[in-house]
């Protein structure tokens, strides 16, 4: 395939040359990727993987597209099985989904915070799911509403809760010739959502740290609970004392501060270039009672 270049500055930028397959199959898209083993990688929307290439942070010597399969698109509820996100979804897809607006608008209301419009406009699911970045800011709330996802590789396929993907920083459960292919949401009896982060821009920006609350509320009393924290570990981390914590109480604000600071004694941060661990810290006390506070008030998933 020709070389493509882009400029940085003045400096012309050339990826390195690979080989290019759009297959038109989820089982040949797999093949592809279990013939050329660690030689290959999958793309989507590209905005991980090209920047990666163009930065000399990755050198792939064959991308296997999935451009073709239109399938893994689609947003739709199925009875008895719950909303399916296809992992080409893009993310303003999610945004401006009437679907989700009317059962989960949290979350189109947390990939309304994903970066800016023009990523949005091809940054998928799927690719957000496998980058496994710790600041990403869909699977907080998609573990929290106990998303699953179905999984197909070269010999078979399987289905996995979310929470259970990520292995670490950028790293997941997934093998070499494995695709993620639907991202579930099942029926449950949460009565509000919402996802929060704080980041260094009004707008666009990676996560500080940020915040994902399921809550389950009858009479003023907390029956459940799920709360999920980003960029405050190496993958998405729940806060399950403070949610065992919350169960089965009556809401005060003073329970919800409590929950906070058990949260914040939770998470894992480090202190890095863009805050310390002690601030995200702070800041998952004050995103915990917040998220917990709007998705109590909200009363809709």
């Amino acid at each position: 395939m020709p070389t493509i270049n882009s400029k940085r500055g003045e400096e012309i930028v050339y990826l390195p040359d690979f080989e290019y397959f759009a297959p038109d199959s989820i089982g040949e898209a797999c093949q592809l990727l279990s013939q050329f083993g660690a030689k290959a990688k999958l793309i989507s929307g590209g905005t991980d993987v090209l920047v990666k290439m163009k930065n000399e942070l990755l050198a792939p010597e064959v991308l296997v597209s999935i451009k073709n399969l239109e399938e893994l698109k689609k947003i739709e509820y199925v009875p008895g099985k719950g909303v399916v996100i296809g992992a080409r979804a893009k993310h303003n897809d999610l945004v401006y989904s009437e679907l989700l607006a009317k059962r989960y608008p949290s979350i189109p209301g947390a990939a309304k915070q994903m970066a800016h419009n023009q990523i949005r406009n091809s940054g998928t699911v799927g690719g957000n799911i496998v980058n496994a970045v710790p600041s990403a800011d869909l699977p907080p709330i998609l573990i929290a509403l106990s998303a699953t996802v179905h999984i197909v590789g070269a010999k078979g396929s399987r289905s996995l809760a979310l929470e259970d993907v990520f292995t670490g920083p950028n790293t997941t459960c997934l093998a070499p010739d494995e695709i993620i292919t639907e991202v579930i949401i099942p029926d449950q009896k949460m009565t509000g959502s919402t996802y929060m982060k704080f980041g260094l821009r009004a707008a666009g920006a990676l996560a500080v740290a940020g915040v994902a609350a399921a809550v389950w509320v009858e009479n003023g009393v907390m029956k459940d609970a799920r709360i999920v924290m980003s960029a405050v570990g190496p993958t998405p981390m729940r806060a399950k004392k403070a949610e065992d914590f919350l169960k089965g109480k009556k809401i005060t604000d003073e329970l919800l501060a409590e929950a906070g600071k058990k949260a914040a004694e939770e998470c894992k941060p480090i202190d890095d270039y863009r805050a310390s661990a002690e601030y995200r810290r702070n800041l998952v006390s004050v995103f915990t009672k917040r998220s917990l506070r709007k998705a109590i008030d909200e009363g809709h998933v």
